[in-house]
């Protein structure tokens, strides 16, 4: 186990020097975890983020029998992942394309923690692989691009960061409006969003409700502030004492845009 001093430059550091040794292990932390092979980013967990099993579950796309299956026989030799497709659950481009969303979005909630503290990764464990097994390695430079990125969306769309980690309070729009209503449609993502807004549950447990892209659901979150559909609670509201279970919501529609957004990565692997 090696030891890792916490601050953002100090993980950055630390990164680098683990894609030089072409390192192999998990670096854990608060927020969460990233494996690496080789140097490589192979897998990525937080606790905030919907991991692969229910993203395909709560979409309906894989039966909960046929993952606990999966995990059950495939775990143990750190190929869950690679039993799915084997057995015809799933095609190799839908494993990819799960896996690299699920893996870019704990790695933002990782290396960017909600509560803002910045606090790097504390331990090490060589040699330590994950059971759902590797599927499609990426680079961590291309990561930490992408965690930029990222903060830039979340920042052009609205800066509020209480957002982020606060209950998503709906906004009634007055019928008939005064002006014409922001086009949120209600089977888009963002719509789907906007349905489970319910003053009590957070972006990341609305993401959770939905089986979907937690990072997708904290942009919606904030484009839906920007338009005036949803708010934070009211100052001195108490702090709800528990929020609604997390209901596994069928046939979400998905986030196109990340979908091309991951082909588009997914290709650029391919090419290096």
């Amino acid at each position: 186990m090696t030891a890792v001093a916490t601050g953002g430059a100090v993980v950055t550091a630390t990164l680098d020097r683990l894609v030089r040794e072409r390192a192999t292990g998990a670096l854990h932390g608060r927020a969460g975890a990233l494996y690496l092979a080789d140097g490589a980013l192979v897998h990525a967990e937080s606790p905030v983020v919907p991991d692969v099993g229910w993203r395909l579950t709560a979409s309906g796309r894989l039966s909960r029998e046929s993952w606990e299956e999966a995990v059950a026989e495939g775990g143990p030799d750190h190929r869950a992942g690679s039993l799915l497709v084997e057995r015809g659950r799933l095609s190799r481009g839908e494993l990819e394309l799960c896996h690299l969303s699920a893996l870019f979005d704990a790695a933002y909630f990782v290396l960017s923690p909600l509560d803002g503290s910045q606090r790097a990764p504390d331990r090490f464990l060589r040699g330590a692989r994950h059971w759902f097994g590797p599927v499609r390695p990426v680079p961590v430079a291309a990561v930490r691009r992408e965690v930029r990125r990222r903060r830039g969306l979340l920042e052009r769309a609205c800066p509020c960061p209480e957002l982020d980690v606060s209950p998503v309070v709906p906004v009634p729009v007055p019928v008939p409006a005064p002006v014409p209503a922001p086009r949120i449609v209600r089977r888009s993502p963002s719509g789907a969003v906007l349905a489970a807004a319910d003053g009590v549950r957070t972006p990341t447990q609305i993401a959770g409700a939905l089986g979907r892209s937690a990072f997708a659901t904290l942009l919606d979150v904030r484009r839906l502030a920007a338009a005036g559909l949803v708010r934070t609670p009211a100052p001195g509201t108490p702090p709800p004492r528990r929020a609604r279970p997390a209901a596994p919501a069928a046939r979400v529609p998905a986030d196109a845009p990340e979908i091309f957004l991951l082909q588009r990565i997914r290709d650029a692997l391919e090419a290096l």
